[in-house]
């Protein structure tokens, strides 16, 4: 591990990529040892296949069957080779709340590969033992998931060469089966990359759709993946969430790692924290109260995912700091309320309410506001000294003009 690190810093410029990539693989390697352990195997008993088809699955660290708690599904295809780089990226990305808990499931294919590829020379779509295969998936596989795990409505397909293409035929259902489309070097076949093309243009459900190549990829397969991307990238439609990669220097198989490492980073950029660049350049210039934007955003998450997840002290605390840069004391009044609503017993909304108070010049409200905070529990960056002097040095100012009746309207 240690001379890959060592390596970073003596490689040459050129082969610097190749080097973060190979860090980056050890790192997801090391991921999956840990967590081997946890992994298991199914068994299932297949009617449209006629056999007994096995996969692996990974449920999430914390996982609790009798909880409310549901998770995004990630189907692997090739999951002999792929699940593990997969199973490692969703737990690295997780670790750091990157993304959500995810219930991994790597389907193990072997010789049935070539069969459950099969398409239609034509239209690329599957056929025969492929449809079959299609329709396990569809009609059986995720059923049962459904049926035995705490299943968010959010499914990711990740589909690497032969797979790539076959992962692409859920997008023709009225009601597309997955939510989010991981592509790695797909091999489209017959018409498939333009069928793909028109049906993005035509989608009413939202759908994350990523695809990669590399310069170092099979010419041919690079060659059309770089021709449907002239055609993704022109689309304007606002269901469809498109990201392309070219990765540099990575041959077919070596491209995995660094491209599913990007698009799980895409895919689930709404889930992560508010961070310098989402502040700068959307909550600062948004036209409203900061409390709707926030709000806002965590509603799209749960329509998005299928998953609740709490808004976080740290990110009003980052609101607050941004609406006082607007000089927007109404944002900080609404977020002091909103906090208030989201965790009752934390001093932080009460405390922000009250320097909206101060700041309208309603003295007596702000102090009433104060003391009340002092009951409640401390907040990190605010400690219980700072508001008893600040209360203090309030007293001295002569009281306001407002009355107990107007307290209470604004309450």
């Amino acid at each position: 591990m240690l001379w890959i690190v060592l390596g970073i810093f003596t490689y040459p410029k050129s082969n610097l990529q190749t080097m973060k990539n190979l860090l980056l693989f050890v790192i997801a390697l090391l991921c999956c040892i840990q967590i081997s352990a946890q992994i298991k195997r199914e068994t299932f008993e297949s009617r449209y296949l006629n056999s007994t088809r096995e996969f692996k699955i990974k449920l999430p660290e914390n996982y609790d069957p009798e909880s409310e708690l549901k998770h995004p599904v990630i189907i692997v295809f090739d999951g002999e080779y792929l699940f593990e780089p997969v199973n490692g990226q969703v737990s690295f990305q997780t670790h750091f709340d990157e993304m959500p808990e995810s219930i991994v499931v790597g389907i193990i294919q072997g010789k049935e590969r070539f069969y459950d590829s099969y398409f239609d020379e034509v239209s690329g779509l599957p056929f025969e033992s492929g449809d079959r295969f299609y329709k396990f998936i569809d009609q059986e596989l995720l059923p049962y998931l459904d049926a035995n795990y705490n299943t968010s409505k959010f499914k990711v397909a990740v589909g690497h060469n032969l797979m790539g293409n076959f992962i692409n035929s859920f997008l023709f259902h009225e009601k597309p089966v997955f939510q989010a489309y991981i592509n790695l070097s797909p091999d489209f076949k017959g018409t498939m990359s333009q069928n793909v093309a028109t049906r993005l243009e035509w989608l009413e459900d939202d759908i994350f759709y990523y695809m990669a190549t590399s310069d170092k990829d099979i010419k041919g397969i690079r060659n059309i993946v770089q021709e449907t991307h002239r055609q993704l990238k022109g689309i304007d439609n606002q269901e469809l969430t498109y990201y392309y990669d070219e990765l540099k220097g990575d041959s077919h198989y070596q491209l995995v790692t660094g491209a599913l490492s990007k698009a799980m980073d895409r895919i689930f950029e709404l889930y992560k924290p508010l961070d310098e660049k989402e502040l700068n350049e959307k909550v600062f210039p948004y036209e409203g109260t900061l409390d709707d934007y926030i709000v806002d955003r965590y509603k799209r998450i749960d329509d998005l995912f299928g998953i609740y997840k709490p808004i976080s002290e740290k990110e009003l605390e980052q609101l607050i700091t941004v609406a006082e840069k607007r000089e927007d004391i109404e944002s900080v009044y609404k977020i002091g309320k909103l906090a208030n609503k989201l965790n009752p017993e934390s001093s932080f909304g009460t405390y922000y309410m009250a320097q909206y108070a101060e700041k309208l010049g309603k003295t007596k409200k702000a102090v009433k506001l104060y003391e009340s905070a002092l009951t409640l529990e401390d907040m990190a960056h605010i400690d219980r000294d700072f508001i008893m002097s600040h209360v203090e040095g309030l007293k001295f100012v002569e009281d306001d003009t407002e009355t107990d009746e107007d307290d209470d309207e604004e309450n």
